[in-house]
């Protein structure tokens, strides 16, 4: 019994310690609530699943990081999520100001990260949102530094030319 409740107080731990963060990653590779939260909370159940020991904290944010980011990658790739428009995702493509849910920065930069491509985006949010480092963010990724380096470089690229676009 004692054994049920260590790893109850181990999961609430973690879904207080990284839903947010989490929640936040899903959102910008997804764009949509709801998404983002079904994401998530798949994230936290493979977690649970996995009986595998997980080495460190650090060890334990990057699989949930990436579970995270994978999760993302298979719900955009599913043929229902290309055939459909969510009705918020119309409503906030009606809009002019994207934001980040709990984030504190809410301009035109995020949402020019939001329109950059999927490689490009996840090293840039985790950079400049999550503070990351670009030795983090390649583990993370399962990813060369230099490849990193490379992404930051042309999304910064992309958010400029985005950012500087003339707007109707």
């Amino acid at each position: 019994m004692e054994h049920k409740f260590e790893k109850s107080q181990r999961w609430n731990y973690l879904v207080e310690e990284y839903q947010t963060m989490l929640y936040r990653i899903a959102f910008s590779n997804l764009k949509n609530r709801a998404d983002a939260e079904d994401a998530v909370q798949e994230t936290f159940l493979r977690y649970m699943k996995d009986e595998k020991p997980i080495l460190n904290r650090e060890h334990e944010k990057a699989w949930l990081i990436r579970t995270t980011i994978h999760i993302c990658t298979d719900v955009l790739k599913s043929s229902w999520h290309r055939t459909t428009v969510a009705l918020d995702e119309f409503m906030m493509a009606e809009s002019k100001n994207v934001y980040l849910p709990y984030q504190i920065k809410d301009d035109r930069t995020l949402e020019a990260v939001l329109k950059l491509p999927v490689h490009y985006r996840n090293p840039i949010y985790l950079f400049y949102y999550e503070d990351y480092s670009i030795q983090e963010i390649a583990g993370v990724l399962n990813e060369k530094e230099g490849t990193i380096k490379t992404r930051l470089r042309r999304g910064r690229e992309e958010v400029r030319k985005i950012l500087t676009e003339r707007r109707p």
